[in-house]
């Protein structure tokens, strides 16, 4: 397509050109969603949730080749079968190497199905225009799981950020029982007692 050098914003325009042209149903979570929500930060990659049917396999995949980015459609295949850890699909643009971690809707994944139905549109301007973002509930809530996880500090401070900027929007209700259910009663109190 070209070799031009690519910025995140170009490369978040190439992989939604490729989700509309496949038809494909999204959601975009990680720095991207908080810019939307808390403060925006720096980030060399996309963490996006995909709603792609299998029917839309093959499709999906050409029009990422279309855009230098080679997903074979037997790997997202193999992926959407695969039972074990929610591993993303990688998008790897071939001349930036910029790379969008993909993450497929699974059966029995109740949190990303809630998260999904919550999605907001929201709009970033141009070049991005509107696209659908975790709500600012959902991103805390899968921030709290990367930090619980990983222990990297971006997590709390993209938490802290959202607080600040959403705190009386928030809706804790919704929070606090997907909080209890996924087992982030400390860490979420925690981070609570720091900030607020």
């Amino acid at each position: 397509m070209t070799d031009q050098p690519l910025d995140i914003t170009a490369f978040l325009k190439l992989i939604l050109d490729a989700l509309k042209a496949s038809k494909v149903e999204y959601l975009i979570g990680g720095a991207i969603a908080e810019w939307a929500w808390g403060e925006p930060r720096a980030t060399q990659d996309l963490d996006i949730v995909i709603n792609l049917p299998v029917k839309a396999i093959g499709r999906f995949s050409r029009e990422l080749g279309k855009r230098d980015m080679l997903v074979p459609a037997d790997i997202i295949l193999d992926t959407m079968l695969e039972d074990r850890a929610d591993i993303p699909l990688n998008a790897i643009h071939m001349h930036s190497g910029l790379k969008a971690d993909l993450y497929l809707m699974r059966d029995g994944d109740e949190l990303r199905r809630s998260a999904f139905q919550r999605r907001l549109l929201v709009d970033y301007g141009p070049p991005i225009g509107e696209v659908y973002v975790h709500s600012p509930e959902d991103l805390i809530l899968y921030k709290l799981m990367y930090l619980g996880l990983s222990g990297q500090s971006k997590h709390a401070r993209d938490i802290a950020a959202i607080l600040k900027t959403k705190k009386d929007q928030l809706d804790y209700g919704y929070l606090d029982g997907w909080v209890d259910r996924l087992g982030l009663n400390s860490l979420w109190a925690e981070l609570k007692d720091d900030i607020v």
